[in-house]
Formats: C-alpha cells, sequence, structure tokens
C-alpha cells in the first residue's frame, strides 16, 4: 500500500432473520446456493446514494466479504464507509410499506420510501 493510500476497515453490516430468510428464499429461487449478497451504495435516489443489493456468483480481490449465518455478504470498497453499521431487514406488512428496511447510522437524512440517504 502506498502512503497516499489509507486502510478502510471491514464495515459492519448485519441481515434481521426476516432479511436473511427472504435472501436464502431468493438465492434458492436461483437454484444456486452458493450466490453471495452483494450490498452497496450508488449516487442518485431522493437524498444522494441509493441502497444496491444483488445477488452474484463471485467478488472481486478488492470486495470485503462478510458472512452471517452461511451467507455471503459482499461489499465493495467505496460503499463501506456508508454503511458501516448498517441493519437490513425484511418486511411483508402489506404492499405499499413492505419490502427492505435500512438503518444506517451513517444517514443524516433518508428520503421517504427509504432506499436512499444523505451521508453525516
Amino acid at each position: 500500500m502506498s502512503d497516499t493510500m489509507t486502510a478502510v476497515a471491514a464495515p459492519t453490516v448485519s441481515l434481521t432473520p426476516a432479511a436473511l430468510q427472504q435472501v436464502r428464499f431468493l438465492v434458492g429461487k436461483q437454484g444456486k446456493p452458493a450466490l453471495a449478497l452483494r450490498i452497496g451504495v450508488k449516487g442518485g435516489g431522493c437524498s444522494g446514494l441509493s441502497y444496491v443489493m444483488r445477488l452474484e456468483e463471485a467478488g472481486t480481490e478488492k470486495d470485503f466479504v462478510l458472512e452471517q449465518e452461511g451467507q455471503t455478504i459482499l461489499i465493495d470498497r467505496k460503499s463501506a464507509q456508508f454503511i458501516d453499521g448498517l441493519q437490513v431487514d425484511y418486511s411483508v406488512k402489506n404492499l405499499l410499506e413492505g419490502g427492505w428496511r435500512y438503518s444506517n447510522p451513517n444517514a443524516e437524512r433518508s428520503c421517504g420510501c427509504g432506499t436512499s440517504f444523505t451521508p453525516k
């Protein structure tokens, strides 16, 4: 590592039991039990950054690799600083209020739908 680069600590990200169950369901639908869940952020959305989640077969050498109850979670280094401490939940409350929910200690504010945020 060069003198100008700083090391980024591995982020802490967790899935609630409901979120973990939903990820396992989605992985099962794909028929590939080794799929990993990628969690990250991208520019855009109502508040500046939007959460991104997708299933992938493999990460890269630059990814942080976490594991929760047998589920692999991949996080790219750019996203790590914005989602450290993130808790992901999944709700089936109803059609309008159900879906993925994010609790992020790095969010200054979130949009009404909860899928984007302004970082602190």
